[in-house]
């Protein structure tokens, strides 16, 4: 009876991953498949003659301050590095680095203040309320400190730029915004995360995850028209979007409630009727794109923090606030749908590791008593050799993606990394769910970031 109820549960439980690995890998070859098309269609008909030009072939540089928002909590130890490495970086004649700061936070406030007595371009700006809070209350600080100088200046800005305290900017990306916001509402730059030389398993799969999702992934929902979601560090909003916005909100552009707020905001400004686009700009011909490149987390704990919190953002929490387009945007909803799928597609992978220990079992049990082993449906097997050759294809192209932004080594580690980043999926799915939970009995969302780090030789870094 023991091993026929062993098998029963490894039938069932195999049939049941295995059609909704099906459905995902299908999910996951019709982003391919449109992807290429449109590769092929831009091969034909050649891409749209802004993206042809990289910024450092365009002169002059289009008029209007650039406003940099830089919230940061706890960052003493990496905000002087970046602000430095940003001022001798970036090749823009107008910019203002907005910092905020919170009143329990000493430390950071005299890190940031040290680099802005010798630089006018850095504006320090403290909270009224001890951090940590979100990082978009945080950002609203800014929004208002913004507003201020621009009243006593007279000088409106152009557009607002986002970036963390650990990012390499990149010399060029103001150019890029500067010429890019002339014609939409908001631009996003690739993020590249830098290979981590003690991390390469944990730090390395977001190398494999961003080379992906910023040079397929999100090509791929711009060209469907559907809402591009923003990365929180290396985008740029134009400030009269941004106005619009705040005024919609009641005077505050970030949702201080939300814990992805940089996700919500391409959505929103999707839904008012503003352009996003991605821009990957060469920063010479035949060149890397400009791109914005940081340390990622390098451990296992430090990943699950991050991983948690944006799945708590995205799929959990963000589905309450989002929902789906009003409009039945048959792309945007698509799209949407695989930001969330997160939700079934970790319960599925749980069950599927669990088959695998079954079907071990399983199999022991029968070679011990001497009993002749299971054997599944054809029509099962069909599904797993399907999804086999899925699994194949979809190793293939996150290969090619790596290889292009990292060359072949990284390419080749990205193989076993995927292991890595599903069990880090697996323990961010059970902490997301507890920080889901908590929030549907009222708690309030907090800033739950992580430690960063900045290299040593930013320029060295860029690559």
């Amino acid at each position: 009876m023991l091993i026929t109820a062993i098998d029963a549960i490894a039938r069932e439980a195999t049939l049941f991953a295995a059609i909704w690995f099906l459905v995902g890998g299908v999910d996951d070859l019709l982003v391919d498949l449109i992807y290429l098309a449109r590769r092929v269609r831009l091969g034909l008909a050649g891409p749209p003659p802004h993206a042809l030009l990289s910024p450092e072939s365009v002169e002059p540089i289009p008029p209007g301050r650039i406003a940099v928002f830089v919230a940061a909590w706890d960052e003493s130890q990496v905000i002087g590095r970046m602000l430095r490495a940003a001022l001798g970086r970036f090749d823009h004649a107008d910019y203002a680095i907005y910092v905020g700061t919170y009143p329990n936070d000493p430390a950071t406030i005299a890190a940031v203040a040290e680099v802005a007595e010798k630089d006018s371009r850095i504006r320090l700006v403290i909270g009224g309320t001890p951090g940590p809070t979100t990082k978009a209350d945080c950002l609203n600080a800014l929004w208002r400190a913004l507003l201020r100088d621009e009243a006593a200046e007279g000088l409106p800005a152009l557009g607002v730029v986002l970036h963390d305290a650990e990012d390499i900017v990149h010399a060029l990306e103001l150019r890029v915004f500067a010429q890019w916001l002339q014609h939409c509402s908001a631009v996003q730059l690739p993020v590249l995360p830098l290979p981590h030389p003690r991390s390469r398993f944990v730090a390395g799969h977001y190398c494999d995850e961003f080379a992906e999702a910023h040079a397929k992934t999100l090509v791929v929902r711009q060209a469907l028209g559907a809402g591009l979601p923003l990365a929180g560090v290396g985008c740029a909003i134009r400030r009269d979007m941004l106005g619009a916005i705040a005024e919609a909100r009641g005077g505050s552009p970030f949702d201080a409630t939300s814990l992805t707020e940089d996700y919500e905001l391409g959505l929103t400004i999707h839904a008012m009727g503003g352009r996003a686009m991605l821009a990957r700009v060469p920063e010479c011909v035949g060149g890397p794109p400009v791109a914005v490149r940081a340390y990622f987390p390098d451990t296992l704990r430090a990943a699950v923090r991050q991983k948690a919190r944006w799945l708590t953002g995205i799929a959990l929490a963000g589905w309450d606030r989002t929902g789906w387009h009003a409009a039945a945007h048959l792309g945007d909803n698509w799209m949407r749908m695989r930001d969330r799928r997160a939700t079934l597609a970790l319960p599925v992978l749980a069950i599927a590791y669990c088959t695998l220990l079954l079907w071990s079992v399983s199999v022991f049990v029968h070679l011990v008593v001497g009993t002749a082993a299971l054997v599944l449906d054809p029509y099962v097997r069909m599904v797993l050799w399907a999804n086999f050759a899925l699994v194949g294809w979809r190793l293939l192209v996150r290969v090619a993606f790596v290889r292009h932004a990292y060359g072949w080594r990284e390419a080749l580690w990205s193989v076993p990394r995927v292991l890595v980043g599903n069990y880090i999926a697996l323990f961010a799915a059970r902490r997301a769910i507890g920080l889901y939970t908590g929030m549907l009995f009222g708690a309030a969302p907090r800033w739950d970031k992580t430690d960063h780090q900045f290299p040593d030789l930013p320029e060295q870094a860029a690559g």
